[in-house]
């Protein structure tokens, strides 16, 4: 296999269009999500039409020991990820205290522990041989707090601020760590969480497009990447820092109420 990518996800949405687009360009994939039925549909369709090699790894990413289970069964066959896409995780919209803590606690395990575990067991290797990108899906949710989704909010800030600082850690490589920002972005999940009902996502974004800044950003060594954002919000986005913290916060909150 060549120029692999590890990509971790939820079987649509972003997970498949970085898939399509590193299919594109002859590269070969390692597919990482819990349903295989996807995985398999996907893997016969980039096979197929790219003439790429793709191996599927159904998985639960929050089992206890399934990062290091991915590591060694991809050891096993030889298979050394130049690319490493963490992709996976999930929101949920409601208040803190109303939602299901197993749900919050998932949500952690997922968007947090998942995704730093995999960096700390790929990245020794991509720095050994000196070669390797990594892109870590975080939004622009995590640039503030945000009411009705507090938990989403700030494992994402922890994904954009881990991002950046082992990116500098890795100043004298060729190692890079990009982190892709996305708006409101159209995705399976979008409409099952309600999302759809609120006036953040009014308007969003193509699930392909935002693949597309990320994935670009990451070849180009970029640090961070902003992608799903109309010209309003990019101007509103420039003026957090000088509101009232609670203006903002009551921005946010009513921006995520279920109409």
């Amino acid at each position: 296999m060549k120029n692999v990518a590890l990509i971790t996800g939820a079987s649509s949405g972003l997970w498949k269009e970085f898939a399509v687009i590193h299919a594109h360009a002859g590269w070969d994939l390692v597919l990482v999500a819990r349903r295989e039925d996807k995985l398999r549909e996907l893997e016969a369709s980039l096979s197929e039409k790219y003439d790429v090699r793709v191996m599927v790894i159904a998985k639960d990413l929050t089992a206890p020991g399934a990062a290091q289970e991915i590591y060694s069964e991809l050891n096993k066959y030889g298979v050394q990820p130049e690319y490493l896409i963490n992709n996976a995780g999930f929101w949920g919209i409601g208040k803190f205290w109303e939602r299901k803590w197993e749900e919050e606690s998932n949500m952690i395990d997922l968007n947090i522990k998942v995704l730093a575990e995999l960096c700390h067991i790929f990245l020794p290797d991509m720095k050994l041989r000196n070669s390797g990108k990594i892109l870590n899906v975080s939004s622009t949710a995590s640039l503030l707090p945000g009411p009705n989704q507090a938990v989403y909010y700030a494992t994402k800030a922890f994904v954009t601020s881990f991002s950046n600082a082992i990116a500098e850690e890795l100043h004298n490589s060729d190692v890079t760590v990009t982190a892709l920002l996305p708006g409101a972005t159209e995705t399976e999940f979008w409409k099952v969480s309600g999302m759809d009902k609120t006036s953040f996502f009014a308007k969003t974004a193509s699930a392909q497009q935002v693949a597309l800044d990320g994935y670009q950003a990451m070849m180009e060594w970029k640090l961070n990447v902003i992608s799903g954002m109309w010209f309003m919000q990019r101007l509103l986005m420039k003026m957090i820092p000088f509101l009232p913290k609670k203006m903002v916060l009551k921005m946010v909150r009513q921006g995520q109420e279920i109409k």
